[in-house]
């Protein structure tokens, strides 16, 4: 009984003193982890242009003052 309470106890404080997930996301060397930060700031700002796709609010306005052509030219 005791030695499950000490180990419940350890297992607390390890999980409450933890920042964050148990393995990093990104990599320690300082080179390669700019990289994927990069990446991953890339992924996210890309994330408007598929939302505005998705519900098709990239397509050209009619109401606009400028003439569009919506065939094939």
């Amino acid at each position: 009984m005791f030695q499950k309470l000490i180990l419940v106890l350890v297992l607390g404080i390890f999980v409450l003193s933890s920042t964050g997930c148990l393995v990093p996301m990104y990599s320690g060397d300082p080179k390669r982890r700019n990289k994927q930060l990069l990446y991953n700031s890339e992924n996210l700002r890309l994330i408007h242009d598929e939302w505005e796709r998705f519900w098709f609010l990239d397509q050209p306005s009619h109401l606009t003052p400028y003439r569009t052509h919506g065939g094939i030219i």
